[in-house]
C-alpha cells in the first residue's frame, strides 16, 4: 500500500488536469496513489486522464455532486497512512510532499502540516506568494478568525485525524474545507512548512455575482462554528465576521468593473471596520482602503462622474 493517497476532485477540467497531475508525478516522495474522482465531467477530462500511463493514478466517475461530494467520495478509495487533496487546477512545487511528510513524522502527535501559497491570478497573468504565517501545535483559536491554510489543496493530513472528524461539509461547499479544516484544529495538533508550495488559481469563478452567496455560505459555517466552540473562544465571533468582510471586499475589488461593484466593497469593508475597529491597524486592512479608493476613482472617471 502506497503511504500517500491523493485526492483530486475533477469536473470539466480538460484545461488543467494534464498540468495538476504533472506537477503531482514530479514529487521528489513518490510513494503515492492518486486518485481522480470525475464529478459527472461533460468534456474530456476523463478521456485526457486515462491516456496517461502511470501505475499509481486511479480514475472513478460519479453523477456531478459538487466538489465536497467529490472529496469524500475519494476517501473510501483512499489506503494510505496520509492523505492530501488537490484541486484539478491547482499545482505543487516538487518537494511539497516531501516536506509535509516529513513535518509530520518528525512531529508524531500533529494530525495536518501546511504550506505556505502562491496565488496565480491568470487575468493579470501573475504569481503572487501568500502571506507567510507560522501557526503551530494549537491553531483552533487562529482557524476561527481566518483560513489561514487558504485553500483545499494544502494540508497533508494523517488517515486517523480525518476519521476522528468525519468527512467535509458539503452544505457550504465554498468554505468546507475551511470547516474541515477547523474541525481537525480543535482535536489535533498543526505542523507549519515554512516555504511556498501550493499554486492556488484564482479565475473569472470567483465573479462579483457569486460573493453574496460565498458569503451567504460563509456566515452558515460561522454560525455552526461558534455553535460548538468551546466558552472561552466566543469573544473571537467579531473578529471572524470582520474578517469575512474583509474577504469579500476583497472579491469585489478584484473582479469588480462598475461602480456598483466598488460601492460593495465599500459597504463590506466598513462592516469589517464596525465589527473589529483593531483591523485599522492591519497592514492587509489598509492595503484594502488603499485599493477600494484608487478602484473607485477609477471607475468614476472611467463613467465620467468626476
Amino acid at each position: 500500500m502506497p503511504t500517500v493517497s491523493i485526492i483530486t476532485p475533477a469536473y470539466n477540467a480538460e484545461r488543467t488536469i494534464l498540468e495538476t497531475i504533472e506537477s503531482v508525478q514530479k514529487q521528489t516522495y513518490s510513494d503515492f496513489e492518486l486518485i481522480i474522482i470525475d464529478d459527472g465531467s461533460k468534456d474530456r477530462t476523463v478521456e485526457l486522464v486515462q491516456s496517461i500511463k502511470d501505475e499509481r493514478l486511479k480514475v472513478f466517475s460519479y453523477e456531478n455532486g459538487g466538489v465536497c461530494v467529490a472529496r469524500n467520495r475519494g476517501l473510501p478509495h483512499a489506503t494510505g497512512e496520509f492523505i492530501a487533496f488537490i484541486d484539478a487546477d491547482d499545482l505543487w512545487t516538487p518537494d511539497k510532499l516531501e516536506l509535509q511528510l516529513a513535518a509530520l513524522r518528525e512531529h508524531p502527535e500533529a494530525g495536518v502540516a501546511y504550506s505556505w501559497t502562491y496565488f496565480m491570478y491568470e487575468q493579470e497573468g501573475s504569481v503572487v506568494p501568500g502571506k507567510p504565517v507560522s501557526f503551530e501545535g494549537n491553531v483552533y483559536p487562529k482557524l476561527l478568525v481566518e483560513n489561514f491554510l487558504a485553500h483545499g489543496s494544502n494540508p497533508l493530513i494523517r488517515r486517523k485525524a480525518i476519521e476522528s472528524v468525519g468527512e467535509f461539509d458539503s452544505t457550504f461547499p465554498h468554505c468546507a474545507d475551511w470547516d474541515f479544516y477547523r474541525r481537525l484544529a480543535l482535536c489535533w495538533p498543526f505542523v507549519v512548512v515554512r516555504k511556498h508550495q501550493i499554486y492556488y488559481r484564482q479565475s473569472s469563478s470567483s465573479m462579483t455575482s457569486k460573493v453574496e452567496g460565498i458569503e451567504r455560505q460563509m456566515l452558515a459555517m460561522f454560525e455552526k462554528a461558534f455553535q460548538t466552540a468551546p466558552s472561552e473562544y466566543q469573544y473571537l465571533k467579531n473578529q471572524s465576521l470582520a474578517w469575512l468582510y474583509e474577504y469579500c471586499t476583497q472579491q469585489y475589488l478584484q473582479y469588480s468593473t462598475d461602480l456598483h461593484g466598488i460601492n460593495q466593497a465599500g459597504q463590506k469593508l466598513w462592516k469589517a471596520i464596525r465589527l473589529h475597529p483593531p483591523i485599522l491597524l492591519d497592514d492587509y486592512a489598509q492595503s484594502l482602503m488603499r485599493w477600494f479608493f484608487k478602484k473607485w476613482i477609477q471607475v468614476k472617471l472611467s463613467l465620467g462622474k468626476f
